[in-house]
């Protein structure tokens, strides 16, 4: 018998073929789940994560899980191991009242001093990688900015990325996104610079890559589009 997991999901967000879904149990317990398939990098299909209609799940929905077991990877310690034999159930909705009970309020974004070229605190070694607890946190900020651009284009790669801006606790961030509806919405525009303002951000570690981990924006959620609604 599968063991059920209610949770408010914060992301839905692109992982390979597939998607990296997570959320946080609306108890005051502050804990993180993320159901993850059996394969290799544990993205779930659509086939896994769809509700009884065949439609997916969104941010802010209360979803209800299937799961076997634990499956804690390294830092990944919110890991859930899905049961693909049962559809996932939509059970509500919260608002932005909601998220401001969730809310988290680390010091840093994990650690911080390692850029990229075009990125900012956006990456840890895998060493020090391995030392964290924790890879899931939920944020709200004041001055999020996003940036499409084509970071490559010099080198005749026209390939256009979304990054996140915004500052936490006296530090910059830049960060790739990878909210699917937020990127296509801005990747459909021209290059530039698009402000946003209050948001909540789901902020994920990748898995490791060429000796790094990966701080994402995994789910954007902007107050001026969420409804105040209730605490559930």
């Amino acid at each position: 018998m599968a063991l059920v997991k209610t949770f408010v999901c914060l992301a839905n967000s692109r992982k390979l073929s597939g998607r990296c879904v997570a959320g946080m149990v609306d108890d005051d317990s502050g804990e993180w789940v993320r159901p993850v398939s059996a394969r290799r990098n544990g993205e779930v299909s659509a086939y896994e994560r769809q509700y009884r209609d065949g439609t997916d799940p969104n941010v802010l929905d209360i979803v209800s899980v299937p799961l076997l077991r634990p499956q804690s990877h390294s830092f990944q310690s919110e890991n859930w191991l899905l049961d693909p034999d049962y559809y996932w159930e939509r059970t509500g909705r919260v608002g932005w009242r909601g998220l401001l009970s969730l809310e988290e309020r680390p010091g840093a974004l994990w650690i911080n001093g390692a850029s990229t070229y075009h990125g900012s605190n956006d990456h840890i070694s895998t060493e020090e990688a391995v030392t964290l607890s924790d890879s899931l946190k939920l944020i709200r900020v004041a001055d999020l900015k996003l940036h499409v651009h084509a970071p490559r284009a010099m080198f005749g790669d026209p390939k256009r990325v979304l990054r996140a801006r915004f500052s936490y606790e006296g530090r910059e961030y830049i960060l790739r996104v990878t909210d699917p509806e937020y990127r296509r919405e801005n990747l459909a525009k021209p290059d530039g610079i698009y402000e946003l303002g209050e948001s909540f951000l789901t902020v994920s570690l990748s898995e490791p890559f060429e000796g790094y981990v990966y701080k994402l924006v995994a789910a954007i959620i902007e107050r001026a589009k969420t409804s105040t609604g209730s605490r559930r």
